[in-house]
């Protein structure tokens, strides 16, 4: 597991899939331009906009950016989850060696459900409230391994303790209500260890928790990744979360991805405005007192992007060029991408 300090001096694949990654080893999960858009009367809304990352196997990949950003759309497209009404528009998927669009809707879930499994925010409502809990995880393992109820039984209860839940043969029977939110977020990482995906997703796994039980759930997911190599693919808009548990970082704003990096650089030389004024609007662990620069503005309705940068109107570095042309996503050394008209000025200023 990871530990930074959140530094204000910091920019993960880059542009397109293919771009200069420092893990070795072939990709588990390859996402080439992807494009994610809500049907409207008058045209298509885009809400995910030529997105493209890669992970490899034991490899944890965050997105990190604002609410609105498209973190959390883009996860429940690879997961085959967008809501009625909310489309993939664009761009491939491809999880160990399958393309998922090239696919069945049957053939496409029964790849996904023997490859990926997904953590939600709300672990209360991720949870049927009149089902015990220890039901609840009997039946993915059911799914996945097609065993007996006594088996599925003897297996829960290994993997309730194995996601360190206190006593855990007798808590079999319990109700979600009866258990805290960080031991109800343990039952919901337990049910997706038991489908044993190769990739797991964790949308905003720690929001909703205090600070020591944020660390707690971070440990485990470190330690649970570390047993089985599994890719991790993190959403958070918390920059501590991110310098945990990051190898790679992929900043999205608007719907777009404008930096990716390893998260070592990311922290310590990041490079589009937007990631260096991500890091000057949150308290430093070892700036003493040292300003708080927040971002002006607000992040773009979806409704009326910015035309050429998004991020122009928020930006004090934004010239004429950026008003108007959209940057691409570039890079700017070996594994290290940023979408930023200005971003080789900025390198060669340092």
């Amino acid at each position: 597991m990871h530990s930074r300090d959140v530094d204000r001096d910091a920019p993960v694949d880059g542009g397109s899939a293919e771009a200069a990654d420092s893990a070795s080893g072939p990709p588990l999960l390859t996402v080439s331009d992807l494009s994610v858009a809500v049907r409207r009367r008058q045209r298509p809304l885009p809400v995910v906009r030529g997105v493209s990352f890669q992970l490899r196997e034991g490899q944890t990949l965050v997105l990190l950016g604002e609410s609105g950003s498209g973190k959390s759309v883009t996860a429940l497209a690879l997961m085959d989850l967008l809501p009625t009404g909310v489309e993939i528009t664009g761009g491939q998927v491809e999880i160990a060696s399958g393309s998922l669009r090239s696919l069945t809707p049957a053939a496409r879930r029964r790849h996904i459900g023997s490859t990926m499994a997904m953590v939600f925010q709300d672990s209360i409502s991720a949870l049927n409230p009149v089902m015990r809990v220890g039901d609840q995880i009997a039946e993915a393992v059911r799914q996945r391994d097609g065993v007996s109820r006594a088996q599925a039984r003897e297996r829960t209860i290994e993997l309730m303790a194995r996601v360190r839940i206190p006593a855990a043969e007798q808590r079999y029977h319990d109700f979600p209500h009866q258990f805290s939110g960080g031991m109800r977020q343990r039952i919901v990482i337990a049910i997706a260890l038991a489908l044993r995906p190769r990739l797991l997703i964790a949308d905003e796994p720690t929001t909703a928790l205090d600070v020591s039980v944020q660390a707690q759930i971070l440990s485990l997911l470190a330690e649970l990744q570390e047993e089985s190599r599994m890719g991790l693919v993190l959403i958070t808009h918390d920059l501590g979360v991110a310098a945990t548990i990051a190898d790679r970082v992929a900043v999205m704003y608007a719907g777009r991805i404008v930096e990716i990096t390893d998260a070592d650089e990311l922290f310590n030389r990041p490079v589009h405005p937007y990631t260096t004024g991500l890091f000057g609007s949150v308290p430093q662990m070892n700036g003493g007192g040292t300003e708080l620069r927040p971002i002006p503005g607000s992040p773009p309705s979806l409704v009326a992007i910015p035309p050429g940068c998004p991020f122009h109107p928020r930006c004090p570095l934004a010239v004429d060029r950026c008003r108007a042309q959209l940057p691409t996503l570039e890079n700017v050394s070996e594994g290290h991408a940023v979408a930023c008209h200005l971003s080789q000025e900025i390198v060669n200023a340092r």
